[in-house]
């Protein structure tokens, strides 16, 4: 004979309650990933690669130069650092997901433009780029599958 209010499992349907309302993946730890790898990123890509890529090209580039040209290329990445920073709008990271690709892309044809030409140095220089930006985009995406779904949300009324 066996008890018909007990789940067949032996637990409580409390402790099934429970269970569902514990969240199943922490937002907390994807957003600091997030954050430190895109602090990592700008300050590498504003000041390691135009230093290092100095350091190991034969044809000594101007590093004023190369921080300048980082900084113009990296405005779009200025402007979308608050909202990564706080990384709790999945419309806000979604677009900054979508910018983040194009960067990815273009630090990829970077890299595999200097295949050809370049020394084993600077290719580890453009493939720590690439993957800091590969990580950020990783850490993005698993950041945006935790974050609450955006078209389930029901808003209340505007009072007037």
């Amino acid at each position: 004979m066996s008890n018909t209010s007990n789940p067949p499992n032996g637990q409580t349907p409390t402790k099934n309650l429970a269970k569902a309302a514990k969240p199943k993946n922490p937002i907390a730890p994807m957003q600091q990933r997030l954050m430190l790898t895109w602090l990592v990123w700008l300050i590498y890509r504003l000041l390691g690669l135009p230093i290092l890529i100095s350091i190991f090209n034969p044809m000594n580039p101007d590093i004023i130069g190369g921080i300048a040209w980082q900084a113009l290329w990296l405005v779009p990445a200025l402007i979308l650092t608050p909202s990564i920073l706080r990384g709790r709008s999945p419309y806000a990271l979604l677009v900054d997901s979508m910018v983040t690709l194009v960067y990815l892309g273009a630090s990829g044809v970077v890299l595999f433009a200097r295949v050809y030409g370049s020394s084993w140095a600077e290719l580890v220089v453009y493939l720590l780029d690439f993957v800091l930006i590969f990580l950020i985009n990783t850490w993005l995406f698993l950041l945006l599958k935790r974050l609450p779904s955006m078209n389930n949300v029901e808003k209340t009324p505007r009072k007037p």
